[in-house]
């Protein structure tokens, strides 16, 4: 500024300034380029739910909620959301034209855990008309591993297989040789058609989460209410109709754990139960309490007392229970690790057996 003719005296208190400026400079323009982008994503959901959960799901991993939070959000404003599915999915989440006031969500193959976008692709671009059988998929080129991982995430539902019978055709297309030229396979090589054992809609739900993140089917916490009513909670849908300070126990799936260093050691939860989501709020002292409880938890039960004001609602916390045995009904009861496609060959059997009590997200931790 010197060598541009300005007196250094007025140069330096200039500076000053601009030094003075940095410490708000920044949150004051983030702010507004925050309060932008929220303005236009409440726009787009209050108007396009359907697109903007499409958008949301192909930006993942982001932000502070779970695909199945956000596809549970969709359906609640009355957006259709299909399942993965070899004949209609293509990698990104699309929309699909139904005869109803918003586009479905077509669920894509990024969902599905441990797939590649190549072999999707290549899966995609062989897929002329439809596949009849899931030995066009492999004929296509499409990996083994690959078609076991669509088996898990229950994706052969429009060849008229549930993710049982597709994990058994798939397990014995290695015995099967590949047809040459579009040719016809020989009835002598084609597997015996065997009645499989129905697997229940709890065993469907878990292998959902385990390969998806998310059910389509039903809400864990609904297939364990008749439980929980026996520990009188309420579902978390109907604390709007209780009044400020009533006694409450609550219980649901723990989705995010929120603990601010401007809290003062203050935790905040939110749990989510087939009826929707309540926030939960647990002193620092409480805390330390129940630590253990807090941290391991997927489905986490708190008692306490309601706080209402206005349209927020909490559940102050007194005490804290961790329910993750009671997810293990979910599955066949009577074995030990509860498998759930316990499907066995004469000479091979499936992969290492899941507990359902992992398959559910952890939450997620933000300060």
């Amino acid at each position: 500024m010197v060598k541009k003719g300005y007196e250094e005296d007025f140069s330096r208190r200039v500076f000053k300034q601009l030094q003075g400026f940095e410490g708000y400079g920044f949150p004051e323009s983030h702010a507004a380029s925050f309060a932008l982008l929220v303005y236009i994503s409440s726009w787009l959901k209050y108007y396009y739910p359907d697109v903007f959960c499409a958008a949301l799901l192909n930006s993942q991993p982001m932000g502070f909620y779970q695909p199945a939070q956000i596809v549970r959000d969709a359906r609640d404003h009355q957006v259709k959301v299909l399942p993965v599915d070899v004949n209609h999915s293509f990698w990104d989440n699309t929309l699909e034209k139904i005869e109803d006031k918003y586009f479905a969500v077509r669920l894509g193959f990024r969902q599905v855990k441990g797939l590649r976008e190549e072999d999707m692709l290549l899966l995609i671009n062989n897929r002329l008309l439809i596949f009849n059988h899931v030995d066009q998929l492999r004929e296509a080129g499409v990996p083994e591993a690959a078609l076991e991982k669509l088996t898990d995430a229950d994706a052969f539902r429009s060849l008229g297989a549930d993710r049982r019978q597709a994990l058994w055709e798939v397990a014995a297309l290695g015995d099967r040789p590949i047809a040459l030229f579009g040719g016809q396979q020989s009835e002598s090589v084609k597997e015996v058609q065997v009645q499989l054992p129905l697997m229940t809609e709890g065993e469907h739900v878990v292998q959902d989460y385990s390969a998806t993140g998310l059910s389509l089917k039903n809400h864990p916490v609904a297939l364990v209410r008749e439980k929980l009513d026996l520990l009188r909670t309420t579902q978390i849908g109907k604390l709007k109709q209780m009044k400020d300070g009533d006694p409450v126990k609550v219980a649901g799936l723990i989705t995010v754990r929120q603990r601010p260093g401007t809290a003062k050691g203050v935790l905040f939860m939110t749990l989510e139960d087939e009826t929707g989501a309540g926030n939960i709020v647990v002193w620092e002292k409480l805390f330390d309490q129940y630590r253990k409880e807090i941290i391991q938890s997927r489905l986490f039960m708190v008692e306490g007392k309601l706080q209402i004001e206005g349209e927020v609602i909490h559940v102050v916390a007194k005490r804290c229970f961790n329910l993750n045995s009671l997810l293990r009904g979910l599955t066949v009861a009577n074995e030990d690790n509860l498998p759930l496609l316990t499907l066995a060959r004469a000479d091979e059997t499936t992969a290492p057996p899941t507990d359902s009590r992992e398959v559910f997200h952890k939450g997620r931790n933000f300060r």
